[in-house]
C-alpha cells in the first residue's frame, strides 16, 4: 500500500510528507505504520474532488517559500525541508525532502534549503527567459528565519556559518548578483511547513488553502 501511495504524491501535495514519512519503513512495517496509511487513504476519500486552481491571465511573476523542520526526524536527527514554488500566483511544484546530513542549527538548516530552492528558483527564471519572459527585479524566496536572511546578504558571520558548507554559500552569491532575495514571512505564513512536518488541524487547513488546494 505504501509503494501505491508513492504515486499519488504528485496531485495530492497535501499528503507528500506524511507519505514521505511512512515510505520509509515499507521495508519493514509495523502495524502503527499501517494504521497511518489507513487514515491517508481515508483522507484522500474526504477530498477526492480537490484540485489546484490555475486562473487565466495572471502575471509571470515568480516566488518560493522555503522552510525546514530541524531535527524533525526522531530516527536519525535528520532535517525535513519543504518548498513551494509560485508562477503568477499558482503553485506550479513543490518539494518534500529529508536531508542527507544533520544540521546544527535552525540557522544551518534554513540556509542550505535556501540553497537547494534558489536553484530551482533559476531554473524556472531561465525557462521564461527563453521564452522572452524577463524580470527586472530579484526574485522573492520566503523564510522564516532571520539569521539565515542575514548571511544571504553577509556571509561573514563565522559563529553562525563556520560549519556550513561553501557549496550553501552559492545563494550569497545569486543574492549578490540581484538574481534572488531571501524575505521574511512570519511562521503562521510560511506555506512551505504543510511539506515538513504534521501539523495541527487548523494550521494544516489553513496552509492548505494557501496552497490554493481545494
Amino acid at each position: 500500500m505504501i509503494g501505491s501511495l508513492l504515486y499519488v504524491t504528485a496531485s495530492w501535495l497535501d499528503v507528500m510528507q506524511a507519505i514521505g514519512h511512512v515510505a520509509r519503513f515499507q521495508a519493514t512495517p509495523k502495524e502503527s505504520h499501517i494504521i497511518v496509511v489507513k487514515r491517508i487513504l481515508q483522507y484522500l476519500k474526504s477530498i477526492a474532488e480537490y484540485s489546484l486552481w490555475y486562473p487565466k491571465g495572471n502575471d509571470q511573476v515568480i516566488q518560493a517559500y522555503t522552510y525546514a523542520d530541524w531535527a524533525g526526524s526522531f530516527d536519525d536527527r535528520k532535517s525535513t525541508s519543504g518548498a513551494a514554488f509560485y508562477l503568477g500566483g499558482c503553485l506550479v511544484s513543490w518539494l518534500s525532502k529529508k536531508q542527507s546530513s544533520i544540521s546544527l542549527s535552525t540557522v544551518e538548516v534554513e540556509y542550505i534549503k535556501a540553497a537547494t530552492c534558489c536553484t530551482q528558483v533559476l531554473c524556472m527564471n531561465q525557462t521564461l527567459q527563453d521564452r522572452q519572459v524577463n524580470f527586472d527585479e530579484p526574485i522573492p524566496i520566503f523564510c522564516d528565519n532571520t539569521n539565515a536572511i542575514s548571511i544571504s546578504k553577509n556571509p561573514v558571520m563565522h559563529s553562525k556559518t563556520k560549519h556550513i558548507s561553501i557549496k550553501y554559500h552559492f545563494v550569497t552569491e545569486q543574492v549578490t548578483k540581484k538574481n534572488i532575495k531571501l524575505e521574511y514571512v512570519c511562521t503562521k505564513e510560511q506555506i512551505a511547513d504543510i511539506f515538513t512536518k504534521p501539523l495541527p488541524r487548523e494550521a494544516f487547513k489553513y496552509l492548505r488553502q494557501s496552497l490554493k488546494f481545494s
